[in-house]
Parts: C-alpha cells; sequence; structure tokens
C-alpha cells in the first residue's frame, strides 16, 4: 500500500520560513538622514507649516485629490485631523523636516501593519510641491525602508495608489517597487470607485535597491536617474 504521505500524493507548497521571535512594528522614533528627518506627528508643532505647505493655493491643494482627507477649511481643522493622526498606532505618522529649509514639508505613514507576516505597506504621502522632484521624498522612503528591511527584518513592504494618480505609480518604480497589477474597484474614495495599483519589494529585492538608493543619495555623480538604476 502507498503511503498517505509519499511524495507522488503531495501537492506543491512554498518554501519554509525561517521564524523570528517575537516581531515588531515599526518603531514610533525620530529617524534622521541627511536630507530629511521623519518625527512622529506633534499636532500643535507641525500645523503651522504643514497647513501653509499644503493650502493657500489650487497647485499646493491638488496634492489632496488623492487623499482620503483633506484640503482642510482653515488650520483649526487640519490640527484636528493631525491629533487624530497622532493617536494612531496603523497608520503610524510622521511629519518630514526638510533639513536644508528647516521646514515642514510633508507627511508620511507605516500602516496594514502585520508584523507576525513580516509586512508594512507605505502610504498616506505627500509632500509640499516646493519639496517634490527632490531628495525629500527619496531619502524618506529609504528610511523607512531601511526600518522594514534591516531593523525588523520585514519579508515585503508594499506601496498601493489609486490606480489614476500616475506620480505615485512612477514614484513607486523609480523608488525599486515592482508593480503586481490592478485591483479593480479596491475601494470608494470621496465617494468615487477607486481602483488601486499594487507595488511591492521583498526583502531578495532589497540589497539591489538600497544600495542604488544610496549610491543616487549619497555618491554625489551627477546626472544619474534612478528609475534607471532600479529598472528590472
Amino acid at each position: 500500500m502507498t503511503s498517505s504521505t509519499s511524495t507522488s500524493n503531495r501537492l506543491p507548497v512554498g518554501p519554509l520560513v525561517a521564524p523570528v521571535d517575537n516581531p515588531d512594528p515599526p518603531r514610533r522614533q525620530e529617524y534622521s538622514g541627511q536630507f530629511v528627518t521623519l518625527t512622529p506627528i506633534d499636532p500643535a508643532a507641525d500645523t503651522p507649516e504643514l497647513y501653509a505647505a499644503s493650502h493657500g493655493d489650487p497647485v499646493r491643494e491638488l496634492l489632496w485629490t488623492y487623499m482620503t482627507a483633506g484640503p482642510f477649511a482653515d488650520q483649526q481643522a487640519m490640527q484636528h485631523w493631525l491629533e487624530q493622526c497622532q493617536t494612531s498606532t496603523d497608520p503610524l505618522f510622521f511629519t518630514v523636516t526638510d533639513r536644508g529649509a528647516g521646514k515642514r514639508v510633508g507627511i508620511v505613514s507605516f500602516l496594514n501593519i502585520a508584523p507576525t507576516q513580516r509586512r508594512v505597506e507605505l502610504g498616506n504621502i505627500w509632500y509640499a510641491p516646493a519639496a517634490q522632484r527632490t531628495a525629500v521624498n527619496t531619502e524618506s522612503i529609504y528610511l523607512m525602508l531601511c526600518e522594514a528591511f534591516d531593523h525588523l527584518h520585514y519579508r515585503r513592504v508594499e506601496w498601493k495608489c489609486d490606480s489614476h494618480n500616475a506620480r505615485s505609480r512612477a514614484a513607486a518604480l523609480r523608488l525599486g517597487f515592482q508593480f503586481e497589477g490592478i485591483f479593480r474597484q479596491h475601494m470608494i474614495v470621496r465617494g468615487r470607485n477607486r481602483d488601486t495599483a499594487w507595488f511591492a519589494m521583498t526583502d531578495g529585492d532589497w540589497p539591489r535597491v538600497k544600495g542604488n538608493l544610496e549610491r543616487w543619495l549619497y555618491s554625489g555623480e551627477e546626472g544619474l536617474s534612478l528609475t534607471e538604476l532600479n529598472r528590472i
């Protein structure tokens, strides 16, 4: 009689994953780089500069188009929202300060935090127009990826955005995430349908991507294209 455990009666399964003792969520702390500092939300201190960076004219207020909140009627309304962000653990929000300008220029967060699965998403990301297309976003994401892969030893970091958000989709590819597809009718945001574009990076991708990010950020080489460096 053939054993029920014979290889001929087995279905294919994935490889075993080495366990990690007591996997942790991302830390609520300051993360400091050469160009930016990420600090836990402080509504009283952060609101004036963040409001000014994201309100006052149509160009600045466009950055809220694909967000679930904002723009806000006034500083008080934004501070109330930031107070909710401050107490949240998932998403875990941080204020982005441009160290060169000495100004708060945006917000980032870890969300959909799954320590036991060693997986996290980066999202709720926005920057003042003046900080866009600078090292601010690149180093902010670099610091968050270092936390996820190097400190927490996560296996996967995700990036998701509205499928219409061409800038976010291009940023994901530039930063080294790989496109995984469109989730149709994934969400209803502001009463409208959202098809969601999914991107991800794994711990196997990270050494190569980390090297490319550090080269682009810190080598001083002129004319480097991070998109080309990270192109698969």
